[in-house]
């Protein structure tokens, strides 16, 4: 499997339109601060998630994020020293759903990336995120478990996730799945 650091998913993706295009340069203007582009203490930081998928179903599986207030996907923050965004994705992914067979699917592909507006806490002031999505299959849908009450998970068609989530940018992250699961029919 080829390198998921930043430099290296950035430095081969092709943005999908304008939107897009604006979040990659955003994010590869982050490339010059090394393991410090994964900062959560600064303004625009690094996250890496995937939306899990179950190939054979054709469903996606959604978590509720408290303070996000919205139905998204699996990911977060890298910890102290980690620096490969797929393993950031795959490690939040196992925490979050309890699924240990997670794997990239159909590849260790970069699927999306994204600029996502983060509202202050108690703890933290308001940040973005450069957000690496990834795709992550699974071959045990009823082995989820979701971290915590407050954080409930649900598989739904594509169509569905689309209707729940009320974010456009991951929204295209669900349509780039839908078309992938697609493919993977015909």
């Amino acid at each position: 499997m080829r390198g998921t650091r930043p430099v290296e998913l950035l430095g081969e993706y092709r943005a999908r339109g304008a939107v897009e295009a604006a979040d990659v340069e955003r994010a590869r203007g982050l490339l010059g601060r090394g393991a410090d582009a994964w900062d959560r203490g600064t303004p625009l930081h690094f996250t890496a998630s995937a939306l899990i998928v179950h190939p054979e179903s054709s469903r996606v599986l959604l978590r509720w994020h408290v303070r996000q207030q919205a139905w998204l996907h699996v990911g977060g923050h890298g910890d102290p020293g980690e620096t490969e965004a797929l393993a950031v994705a795959l490690r939040e992914g196992v925490e979050e759903t309890g699924l240990t067979d997670l794997a990239p699917w159909p590849d260790a592909a970069l699927v999306h990336v994204a600029v996502v507006p983060v509202p202050a806490s108690t703890r933290e002031p308001a940040h973005e995120h450069a957000d690496l999505r990834f795709l992550l299959a699974t071959g045990r849908p009823d082995a989820v478990r979701p971290e915590n009450p407050q954080s409930p998970l649900e598989w739904l068609t594509v169509a569905q996730a689309r209707e729940r989530t009320t974010e456009a940018n991951f929204r295209e992250t669900i349509d780039r799945a839908g078309s992938l699961l697609e493919e993977r029919r015909r």
